[in-house]
């Protein structure tokens, strides 16, 4: 006599994923990816009632309309810690939960951020391109600015803010940070008003969620008020910053420098930053380590099978708990 075999849960992966990730998705569910399907709203007309979950990600997420077209899907797992390519709003008036992958990727995102600002600082990028270039042979690289000591002012001081804080203590750095409301239990000075924290820092590092409530709010006047002799470090969101004045303050030097990992319109970079030594450009790896985004992979497949246990997923977002 057959044993039956068990049916197994359906999931739509949103985008392609990181192969170790994809395959085990494939071992232990019946994974549909709707961005290789050759026309995807025809597929979830004719297929989008069987998906129970979800896998997102930063590329490819989910918004009202994809999960109007989804009708039994009650939990998506994002694969990563900023989830503003993904609804959070409309899921949750959907009964859907949003989890995605916390803590485990802060410490590669803050060996990023202060790679980014030493590297900004001290010129090695800019410094390195000047040797290969021959140009030592003709005189000596300009004096770069110190870090040890200087003025860091951290916008956002939330899990990654925090690990970035831990390091440059290290450094000697004075803090002082910018956020909605004063974190407890900080050591460090809460600044209401980023213009002054931008007047104050040395160093202004960006490391808020993205999405609407936050985009811009790194405005022309807070770039301009870092003045001739700061910097600015983002390892949060291109949509954070207002690009377009980022770039005309450092093409005409009324900031020091920048050391960027996001940027508006990824993968599109403005090409005026490529002629400039004063920036240094990150495609988006802040936490692109194969350690890290394992750890993301085991979090995102933990969430599904505790959701298809339990009814629950372990990393709830807020907006949808």
């Amino acid at each position: 006599m057959n044993t039956p075999v068990a049916k197994r849960h359906a999931v739509l992966q949103a985008g392609r994923a990181m192969p170790e990730l994809e395959a085990v998705l494939a071992e232990r569910y019946d994974v549909s990816i709707l961005a290789s399907q050759p026309d995807p709203a025809r597929f979830l007309s004719e297929n989008g009632k069987k998906f129970e979950a979800m896998v997102s990600t930063s590329k490819n997420g989910a918004d009202g309309a994809l999960m109007d077209a989804l009708p039994n899907v009650k939990a998506i797992a994002h694969f990563g810690v900023g989830y503003d390519t993904v609804d959070a709003v409309a899921a949750a008036k959907r009964g859907i939960v949003v989890s995605n992958t916390p803590d485990v990727l802060n410490d590669c995102v803050a060996d990023t951020a202060i790679g980014l600002l030493i590297d900004t600082a001290r010129g090695l990028s800019a410094s390195e391109r000047f040797v290969r270039r021959g140009d030592w042979l003709k005189g000596q690289f300009p004096l770069q600015t110190r870090v040890s000591g200087k003025k860091l002012g951290i916008v956002g001081l939330g899990r990654i803010g925090q690990t970035i804080a831990k390091r440059a203590l290290g450094f000697d750095m004075e803090i002082h940070y910018h956020s909605r409301k004063p974190v407890a239990g900080s050591p460090f000075v809460h600044e209401p008003s980023l213009v002054k924290l931008a007047q104050w820092c040395d160093f202004l590092m960006i490391i808020v969620a993205g999405g609407p409530a936050t985009k811009h709010l790194v405005s022309k006047e807070v770039i301009e008020a870092l003045g001739p002799r700061s910097f600015l470090i983002n390892v949060s969101r291109g949509t954070v910053v207002d690009e377009a004045a980022l770039v005309d303050a450092l093409q005409n030097k009324r900031i020091a420098g920048a050391g960027l990992d996001v940027f508006e319109d990824e993968p599109r970079v403005p090409e005026a930053l490529f002629k400039l030594d004063n920036v240094v450009l990150y495609p988006h790896l802040a936490s692109g380590t194969k350690e890290t985004r394992q750890a993301m992979a085991d979090l995102v497949l933990a969430n599904l099978k505790s959701w298809f246990d339990t009814g629950k997923l372990l990393t709830p977002v807020p907006e949808t708990r």
